[in-house]
């Protein structure tokens, strides 16, 4: 989801050659170069042209079974591509990390916020720790630096994410109204009122191509989000208003489970509404979804920083998820 919102955006630029590397091949069109390559098999990640490389942006990610299992892969990857840039182009300049709130142990449960840039790591694992001390390390005396940003929730397109809750709630939206629901808030009631912030990955990738850039911002980490903080409650009318739906007060139940037998009616959608043809299972991540919708404290990362260092872009979350909404119906992703 990063990837394709930053070479979109650095598309559009028109002042970037861009090389895209993945497994996967993009389902969308772009004059991007795109090298098919598994970053854990370093061998392969050597075999590539990889010549006159001046930036990498790097947004891979390998989830395991637990934390530690994910420190190996995640570290293993971004080494094998750092090190086979290094290489192949002297000429390289920065490498742009994306981390995210676990850096702050999001993940964990309560944690302090809002989060700031200067708090104490948590007790690791966290293989975000783990690829910010390689480069630190690694970029010790050579021409290139490295910067890293820490965005929250980040809401854009992709399909097979393991982590967009824009395609979760759009997905849900669109199963109540074909099935005449009204739109429940699926979480607890707690998890409802507590605070909660996203990040755009339009505005994201606005960052990175900043940091990028920006010579100040050398070996330092920024928080990026969009510069706002809601409360689901606040949120989900407006949602239910934009689908056309009642609206009806929150019912906490199984999402991961109860969504598990609804690929049927997913199907019938993408016949009856002309649809592209994105399986259920890649068209949201339920089990994240759950995750989210029942975090019961407040997640909060201040971004004073980065407006310091003189990054000033910002949205409204709710205009951001109407507007990514309304993005999805034109491209046939949801009904309109």
């Amino acid at each position: 989801m990063s990837g394709r919102a930053l070479v979109n955006h650095l598309v559009a630029d028109g002042n970037w050659e861009v090389i895209g590397l993945s497994r996967r091949k993009p389902d969308f069109k772009t004059p991007a170069r795109y090298l098919a390559v598994d970053l854990l098999k370093r061998s392969d990640v050597e075999a590539l042209d990889l010549a006159g490389i001046t930036h990498i942006f790097y947004a891979a990610l390998q989830m395991q079974g637990n934390l530690f299992e994910e420190i190996a892969p995640n570290l293993a990857m971004l080494r094998h591509t750092v090190e086979a840039v290094e290489r192949s182009s002297p000429g390289l300049r920065k490498v742009v990390l994306l981390e995210g709130a676990k850096y702050y142990g999001a993940h964990l449960g309560p944690y302090k916020t809002p989060a700031k840039e200067s708090d104490p790591r948590q007790m690791p694992p966290n293989f975000y720790y783990d690829q910010e001390d390689y480069l630190l390390a690694r970029s010790s005396g050579r021409g290139w630096s490295w910067t890293a940003l820490r965005p929250s929730c980040i809401c854009g397109f992709a399909v097979g994410n393991p982590m967009n809750m824009a395609t979760v709630i759009a997905v849900y939206a669109s199963l109540c109204k074909e099935m005449g629901l009204p739109l429940r808030y699926p979480g607890s009631t707690s998890a409802y009122s507590v605070l909660m912030e996203m990040t755009d990955a339009e505005l994201l990738a606005k960052a990175m191509v900043w940091a990028a850039e920006s010579d100040c911002c050398n070996g330092q980490g920024f928080n990026i989000t969009n510069g706002d903080f809601n409360r689901w409650q606040n949120v989900w009318p407006r949602l239910a208003e934009f689908f056309n739906l009642p609206y009806a007060p929150p019912q906490r139940f199984p999402l991961t489970h109860f969504m598990s037998d609804k690929e049927p009616i997913w199907d019938a959608m993408i016949r009856k509404h002309n649809l592209q043809n994105y399986s259920f299972r890649d068209a949201a991540s339920w089990q994240f979804g759950e995750a989210v919708f029942n975090l019961e404290y407040d997640v909060m990362s201040d971004t004073t920083k980065a407006r310091r260092f003189g990054f000033h872009e910002a949205i409204d979350t709710e205009e951001m998820l109407l507007r990514q909404f309304a993005q999805f119906q034109e491209m046939g992703f949801i009904p309109s």
